[in-house]
Formats: C-alpha cells, structure tokens, sequence
C-alpha cells in the first residue's frame, strides 16, 4: 500500500490564535516531517471563508512552497474544487507545479460541498455538478490536445492559430488525476473518465466497499486517450488515523477532537454532506467507540495495522489518506505519524 496525509489546515485556535496566520508554518513543518518519515504523498485541501475547517485558499501556491521544502513526497491537492476555478487555469497550474516539483504532482479534484465558499466568490452551488461536468472535460482535453476550442453552458474557450496550451508537464500523459466522489453518479463519472477515486473519511468501510465496486463496475466504459491517466483504477481512501500506544491511550488522547470535528459535518455550512457522503446521519451515530468499529482507524500499532487490512481487503484499496484535527497539539500528531511510519507502515508495505 502506498501512504499519503491529508492536510487541511485547520486552525487551533489555542496555538495559533486568529488571525491563525501560524497554520501554515506549522503544516509546512509537518509535510517536511512526512517526507522525512517515508510517506508517499501530501495532499493539501482548499478552503475559504472559515476557521471551523481549513484557511487554505490555493493549494497550487502552497504545493509550489512545498515542492521547495521537500525531497522525494508527492504533493497534491485534495481536493481543489473545480467548479470554482477555470478549468484550462487548473491545466496550465498542475503542470507549472508538475514542472517545478520534478514530477511529483497529482491533482485531485471535487465540486465542493460548502455553499457559503460559493456564495463568497460568487458561483452557483446548486449548479456545482453540472459546472464540473462540464470542466472536467475541459480539463481532460485540455491535459491530451495542445489546442482546445469550447463553447458550452459555463465556460468558453478558444486556444488556435498560433497559440497552444503551456506549459507541458514532466508527467506523461499528464500528472495522476483524481476524482474526489461520493454518489453513484459521479463515482461512474470518475470511471467512465479514466479518473482515480478518492473515497472520504466519514463512510463506513461497508458503505466504502460498495462504492469501490461501483467504481470497478464502470471502469470498462472508459476509452482511449483516457484511460491512460496514471491514476486510473486506483482508489484512494481517506480515514482519520491515530497511533498510540495503546488503543486506550489513543482513545483519551484523540476522543475529544475527533468529535469536536466531526460535528463540523453536521453543520448548515457543508449542506447535509456527512449523510450524502455517507450512512451516518445525525449526533447519535458520533459514539466514540462505534466510530472506532466502523470508520476511525485509532488505536494501538497493532490495532491499526489490523483495521488498515481490514479496510483493504474489504474495499481493495491500493492507498490510504491519514488525516486528523489539529486538536491533539502538533507534538502528538508527529508522535502518532513517526509511530505509524517506524510500526505500522513497514507491517503493511513489506519489510
């Protein structure tokens, strides 16, 4: 299995109080102590207008700084959410960043599930889906051909005569390219296009097989240039990840922030998407120690090592995306990633 993190640059608020500018150092400190560790990627989230979950605005500039800071990680986003940005801009900058990190970028991409980050710059949340249905396939023709002319309901695009799309990525035919999914449609959209899936952390690992087999259901639909994407048929899924000790420390350690975050789910600001997403749908599913059961891999080495091959050999997943809030303080976050890199990723791996 190959290991990456998820950062989403969320504030704590007690450590780096508003205007939380020192979020940023700290996550670039922890993307360095990642690539020092053996994980295989980074993946850096977009966020707007809130310190409840992530005050990152552009994950293109921040994995530009990174690819300065780091040696051999891949950097990504996940997920940039494409109904907010032009879709040749989002070409032209995952290759500009392919470019300046030595091939080590990937982009995931998603439409999004806050409406106040629509309503602050201006974009249609109801329209998100066909606004990305429509950019993805700006974005795939714009990765394949060096010359694009597009006239559709949201965008419109001319790149003929004498000009062509610059710059041109190190990877061939174009950077690994993800989808970020959680409905039967957009999971068989992500297939039909040739995209990797990235599954989120908040379904059970019931509900993430199922959404796996749909994905291989529609795999075959994909054709040529597409299904040459280099992420095509990978699943990546994201789980809030934890190691300590023992699965009694990581409970009292972990407990009261993952929690905390989770509720955020359940907030009028992301539009029900904790019960779209996955089978949880109200306070009384947040029980720590069903949680731990069904959806959160915390514990002991042995425990988590335990539950990441569960998860694998139910859904068939080739990589995992650790993720937790920054409610533990950053000292117990790195102690729980070097615990997982010296014990639990070797286990997994291979010696």
């Amino acid at each position: 299995m190959k290991f990456g993190i998820l950062f989403t640059s969320h504030p704590d608020a007690e450590r780096e109080p508003y205007p939380h500018r020192a979020v940023h150092e700290r996550v670039a400190r922890e993307v360095e102590e990642a690539d020092r560790l053996g994980f295989d990627r980074a993946w850096i989230a977009e966020h707007h207008f809130s310190n409840q979950y992530g005050i990152l605005p552009d994950p293109f500039s921040f994995c530009a700084y990174l690819a300065a800071r780091t040696e051999r990680i891949g950097l990504g986003s996940a997920v940039l959410t494409l109904p907010l940005h032009s879709p040749l801009r989002v070409v032209e900058n995952a290759a500009f960043i392919d470019i300046l990190s030595h091939g080590r970028f990937m982009l995931g991409l998603g439409s999004g599930y806050r409406p106040y980050e629509f309503d602050g710059l201006g974009a249609d949340f109801e329209a998100r889906h066909a606004i990305q249905e429509e950019a993805l396939d700006i974005v795939l023709a714009g990765f394949h051909k060096r010359q694009l002319q597009h006239q559709g309901a949201h965008f419109s695009h001319d790149i003929s005569g004498d000009h062509e799309i610059f710059p041109v990525a190190v990877q061939t035919p174009h950077p690994p390219l993800y989808l970020a999914a959680g409905s039967n449609n957009s999971i068989a959209s992500a297939a039909r296009r040739g995209l990797g899936l990235m599954l989120s952390t908040l379904p059970s690992v019931e509900t993430l097989a199922a959404q796996v087999r749909h994905y291989r259901q529609h795999m075959a639909e994909a054709v040529a240039p597409y299904d040459g994407n280099p992420a095509f048929g990978h699943v990546d899924i994201a789980r809030w990840v934890y190691v300590a000790e023992t699965d009694a420390i990581a409970k009292a350690e972990s407990e009261a922030g993952i929690i905390r975050h989770l509720r955020n789910f359940l907030a009028k600001g992301t539009a029900g998407y904790f019960g779209r997403v996955s089978e949880k749908t109200s306070e009384a599913d947040l029980v720590y120690d069903r949680l731990a059961e069904t959806t959160l891999i915390h514990g002991a080495p042995e425990t988590v090592i335990a539950r990441i091959r569960h998860l694998r050999d139910a859904t068939g997943a080739g990589s995992l995306m650790l993720h937790y809030p920054p409610y533990y303080g950053t000292e117990k976050a790195v102690a729980s990633l070097r615990l997982f890199a010296d014990q639990v990723m070797p286990a997994l791996r291979g010696a």
